[in-house]
């Protein structure tokens, strides 16, 4: 079982990649930057050094190790702040990265799918900011509901292929960037009050969800778009 993790040399997809290898496997890791200490953190896993802003490099350098059985397009970023003070290389650079991207990795991955006749499985990294209104995150619930549209649309066109393609929706995850984020108790004590379970997330709690959704446990799913939130959004 071949596996490509899109932003893999931290947080969500780190994990991600080095789980399935620890499933058995094999795994391919893309990331624009791959640190120094990759291989020693990450030993099983194949790096894949590319800017997924250049649409053509992306397809060479997964068209390289192609096929691939599995796809977490997990790689995105998140520029904060208000509507008023949104740049326009702000807009440009979301929407390359979480969304653009996103089409990019999948069409690609996909084509080898159909050619090869694999029943593959995809999932993609969206957000609880999909689905709700977040103070300051006017870009990143704009993109990450692209994402949602994009995994239903995907998942129906491909359906036939028996390519699966779902979403998970975390709430703020304890990863370097969420704690970036979400350090400073004034920003984070109003979204923890709307949360039955009144924490944030843990790495590993988007991580199985995601393999569950890889596997073949979850063979009749697709097109889902499932919140990891601590019950934000069932409020």
């Amino acid at each position: 079982m071949r596996a490509l993790v899109t932003g893999v040399n931290q947080g969500i997809g780190k994990h991600v990649a080095a789980t399935l290898a620890e499933c058995g496997a094999e795994v391919f890791g893309l990331d624009k930057t791959i640190s120094d200490n990759f291989s020693k953190e990450l030993p099983n896993i194949k790096p894949i050094k590319v800017d997924l802003q250049n649409w053509d490099e992306t397809e060479k350098a997964i068209c390289a190790k192609a096929p691939f059985h599995l796809l977490v397009n997990n790689a995105g970023i998140a520029i904060l702040g208000t509507l008023v003070k949104i740049k326009e290389d702000d807009v440009d650079k979301m929407l390359s990265i979480n969304v653009k991207a996103v089409v990019n990795v999948t069409r690609i991955v996909v084509r080898g799918m159909v050619e090869e006749k694999i029943q593959g499985s995809i999932v993609n990294i969206s957000s609880q900011a999909s689905l709700v209104g977040l103070s300051d995150h006017n870009l990143y619930c704009t993109t990450k509901a692209a994402i949602d549209g994009f995994t239903r649309q995907a998942a129906l066109e491909y359906g036939p292929n028996n390519i699966r393609v779902n979403a998970v929706n975390p709430t703020v995850i304890m990863t370097e960037m969420g704690k970036r984020n979400w350090s400073d108790p004034k920003i984070a004590e109003p979204m923890l009050a709307k949360m039955p379970l009144r924490r944030f997330g843990e790495v590993y709690e988007v991580t199985y969800p995601i393999l569950f959704l890889l596997s073949d446990k979850a063979s009749l799913i697709t097109g889902v778009c499932l919140p990891i939130d601590a019950g934000y959004t069932a409020v």
